[in-house]
């Protein structure tokens, strides 16, 4: 029965300057291709989640009209803990 690869190749390709910088790069840092194109994918990867992370936080500033404080946000959770444990206590 055959294995299944636990891995997928990919064929790519660059104008012949940029291949020739990719050679060297990964001469220089003694890696092979593979390697040096999962690096690359992991950073620009992680580098995307960054962008979608700062648009995020972009767009939440814009909807925080009040801007809070850590202090505010402190004294929201206590107010709102109490309230709820004021509801869950039973009637006298």
């Amino acid at each position: 029965m055959a294995q299944s690869r636990s891995s997928r190749v990919f064929t790519i390709s660059f104008p012949e300057d940029l291949a020739v910088e990719v050679d060297e790069i990964a001469r220089q840092e003694s890696r092979n291709l593979s390697e040096l194109f999962r690096e690359a994918f992991r950073v620009y990867r992680m580098e995307r989640i960054r962008r979608s992370l700062d648009a995020d936080t972009a767009y939440a500033r814009t909807r925080n009209r009040k801007p809070y404080t850590e202090a505010d946000v402190t004294r929201l959770v206590r107010e709102i803990r109490s309230a709820t444990a004021a509801k869950k206590r039973p009637a006298r």
